[in-house]
């Protein structure tokens, strides 16, 4: 028996035979005359033609069958394919290196990906497995193979993979897959997105997987801690077997409170609200119970293609989320790319570092004609719902005028134009960067909320890169400066009157919420998948309690003492519903 550990990316338990999935067509290099360009391009066209009529199959097949954030997907997939980016480097590659389509088709496909890979953002790092998917795709259309066709499995199976694809994921058959276990991917890929709306478990990172299995081989797959266990005895698939069946008691349980207010048993409420990429997200907000979204990141409508989206294009999409989720707040977060994603259309280096450059706030307020068009969009949208705006990466109260002053601008050319608006918007800023965390106090007075990121708050404040392996566990939550900071935030935010939410992953995990809650944070928003566990600890809970358990964790003077103090506390308190998490 043999116990591998990877990033849990879907809650369950499955106990079963596993299947190996192995689908990755490759290209062999075969060079080409000139007058056989033509030829190669034509080919090309043909199985790009055939990709984009698969891919709307797979749509309209998932839209009757799933969420609509799930079919959507390849609605994405699709517009890559008519992104010029993508096919015009194929072109330019078969026409100046001579070489045949699928080779071409590869190259550029594995070049994008790398490079989508090596950004910051975990969320666009995860595009890159769009890209791969459509070449794959163009790649077997190309060669005249199908891919292999996982959706007519004989038998109930746990898929075992290097990585699924997002069109190989959404075809599982669910009444014949228990789960799938991968050497790649996160907890916000497409795979791990499409695993939770299927509500099969899934645990992915676990690095070599795929080479340690064979079909047919007896595996367990524990999605809420990230396990998979090869070869178990008897003894332990009947010790998983019950606690599948627990589970499965725990997740009937939640259900009964999705409606239900996020509020303490001596009368403290909170809001819960869900963080999303796309509008296709906004069904995921019903069925988890979320209170409207506490951060629509809006950076994909600049991403997916080669020119900057209009106004018009912005306005439609906002106004219909704010429509969706009208009368709860939608909180638009404006730009949060740095300028190397720009280069086709503001000339800047492709060299130029993003991570601490020219960023977010800092890349708007240089080039208005990026940040007025979305300031002008999400002020029109406002007539329609209950619209608040915020600005990323704030480092001072000289960076919040400046981008106030630019808001301004943008209200008073709507003016000019009689284009109606909320003039009572609310405006925020994310509070990501010490110096904006240490001088909450002075922002507070010029806005009307607060968002923790602590994302990067955390990454910043310790110095150190999470994607760093060699450094990474030194990204720590529980750290007295960052729980210091934190406190502070909210305490600057209340002395001030007004309300402070946090958006980062602290949000989503349990374990935090019971001090986060004493801290006094106003607004929890996450994941909407992870909404049900976080409620029901904050509906069994004190909210006298949590401020006591909150004092004591900041009396000790490290990250582990803290970390010990909470889990223990929480534990005693709260053992079925911690039960299921990863630790």
């Amino acid at each position: 028996m043999e116990v591998l550990t990877g990033i849990p990316a879907s809650p369950g338990i499955a106990i079963g035979k596993a299947f190996l999935f192995q689908n990755d067509p490759k290209a062999r290099r075969r060079s080409i005359t000139p007058q056989e360009i033509a030829e190669e391009i034509r080919r090309l066209e043909e199985a790009v033609r055939i990709t984009k009529e698969k891919l709307h199959e797979i749509h309209e097949r998932l839209s009757s069958t799933m969420p609509s954030n799930t079919a959507s997907m390849f609605q994405a997939q699709m517009l890559m394919l008519e992104d010029p980016m993508f096919l015009e480097k194929v072109y330019q590659e078969i026409e100046e290196s001579l070489v045949n389509a699928e080779w071409a088709v590869m190259k550029v496909g594995e070049e994008l990906a790398e490079t989508l890979s090596q950004v910051e953002d975990e969320y666009l790092r995860e595009r890159a497995i769009d890209i791969k998917d459509v070449s794959r795709h163009i790649l077997a259309n190309l060669s005249g193979e199908e891919r292999l066709d996982i959706s007519s499995l004989q038998e109930k199976v746990i898929i075992v993979a290097h990585d699924l694809a997002p069109s190989d994921t959404a075809l599982l058959p669910k009444e014949k897959v228990m789960g799938f276990a991968t050497d790649m991917g996160s907890r916000i890929s497409h795979t791990a997105i499409l695993a939770r709306s299927l509500e099969i478990p899934a645990v992915v990172a676990l690095g070599d997987i795929s080479t340690r299995i064979t079909t047919g081989q007896m595996i367990i797959l524990d999605g809420n801690r990230g396990k998979l266990i090869i070869d178990p005895d008897d003894e332990t698939i009947a010790r998983y077997e019950g606690i599948r069946l627990k589970f499965i008691e725990h997740e009937r349980e939640l259900s009964v409170i999705r409606d239900l207010p996020a509020v303490t048993t001596d009368g403290h409420e909170v809001m819960l609200s869900a963080n999303i990429e796309f509008p296709e997200e906004l069904e995921a907000l019903k069925q988890y119970g979320a209170r409207g979204i506490g951060l629509y990141r809006t950076e994909y409508f600049y991403l997916r293609k080669d020119t900057l989206p209009t106004e018009e294009e912005l306005f439609e999409d906002y106004k219909n989320v704010a429509q969706a989720v009208s009368p709860d707040p939608v909180i638009i977060r404006t730009l949060d790319l740095g300028a190397d994603k720009f280069v086709s259309y503001l000339g800047v280096p492709e060299s130029m570092s993003s991570m601490m450059g020219l960023r977010a706030i800092r890349l708007c307020l240089k080039y208005q004609e990026i940040f007025l068009p979305q300031l002008r969009a999400i002020l029109r949208a406002s007539v329609y719902g209950n619209v608040k705006l915020m600005f990323p990466l704030i480092s001072g109260i000289e960076e919040l005028r400046q981008a106030k002053s630019v808001l301004e601008k943008a209200k008073k050319e709507l003016d000019e134009k009689g284009i109606p608006y909320d003039h009572d918007m609310e405006m925020g800023v994310m509070i990501e960067i010490p110096a904006a965390a240490i001088t909450s106090d002075i922002l507070a007075k010029e806005v009307d909320f607060f968002s923790i990121g602590t994302n990067d708050l955390i990454q910043y404040t310790l110095a150190v890169d999470r994607g760093n392996e060699e450094i990474s566990w030194m990204f720590e939550p529980f750290h007295p400066a960052v729980l210091r900071l934190i406190k502070f935030v909210i305490e600057s935010a209340h002395k001030n009157g007004i309300w402070v939410g946090l958006c980062g992953e602290m949000a989503a995990d349990p374990v935090f919420t019971l001090i986060l809650l004493g801290l006094g944070l106003d607004e929890f928003s996450m994941n909407p998948a992870s909404i049900p566990e976080v409620k029901g600890i904050i509906r069994a809970s004190s909210y006298a309690d949590a401020r006591r358990i909150a004092e004591e964790a900041l009396s000790f003077s490290t990250a582990w003492e803290i970390e010990a103090y909470i889990w223990r506390t929480a534990m005693q308190r709260f053992p079925e519903q911690l039960n299921w998490v990863a630790r």
